[in-house]
């Protein structure tokens, strides 16, 4: 015999549903925005990619393992990564000073410059987007973002699929 569905389902706290509908507004937002960003970099740029650039624009020169562990993925999606930027003139590899076996990524001047180029429109956007919000209730959002944030562990590389037996 089948069990029936209960009649009603449990209320839950409306304040964390409404926050769930919020941030499912954002992602959406924040995807597309993604995808519009990475272009304004260069055509082909994939949106995981701009992370990259904006990595070594603030940390300078990384080894692959590096990259790889600061944005939690694995190593061989970082490499596919860094030869497509390679390929698009947007970094590019040098031996590492500390370690002449080991390779240093960098930005380009064409990255760098195509990088600061889209940052500046991206501040323009938010400026117009917030105008009309007060410093404070700016630095408000930030800071309960960035506590949002901070309370997520990292995501950790996908592990390889398992393969079916033969």
């Amino acid at each position: 015999m089948t069990e029936k569905l209960p009649a009603t389902i449990p209320a839950t706290n409306p304040a964390i549903e409404d926050l769930e509908q919020e941030l499912s507004v954002l992602w959406r937002r924040a995807r597309a925005a993604s995808q519009r960003v990475a272009r304004a970099v260069h055509p082909d740029l994939e949106p995981a990619a701009y992370g990259l650039l904006v990595l070594l624009q603030r940390q300078g020169p990384l080894r692959l393992t590096d990259i790889a562990a600061a944005i939690g993925v694995g190593k061989p999606s970082v490499s596919r990564q860094i030869v497509m930027l390679e390929n698009l003139g947007l970094v590019r590899k040098q031996a590492d000073p500390d370690d002449g076996r080991a390779q240093a990524i960098s930005l380009t001047d064409s990255g760098r410059e195509q990088l600061l180029k889209t940052q500046r429109a991206r501040e323009e956007h938010f400026h117009a987007l917030l105008q009309a919000w007060s410093e404070d209730e700016v630095r408000a959002l930030s800071v309960l973002l960035h506590k949002l944030n901070s309370s997520q562990a990292p995501a950790a590389p996908a592990a390889p699929a398992a393969r079916p037996p033969s």
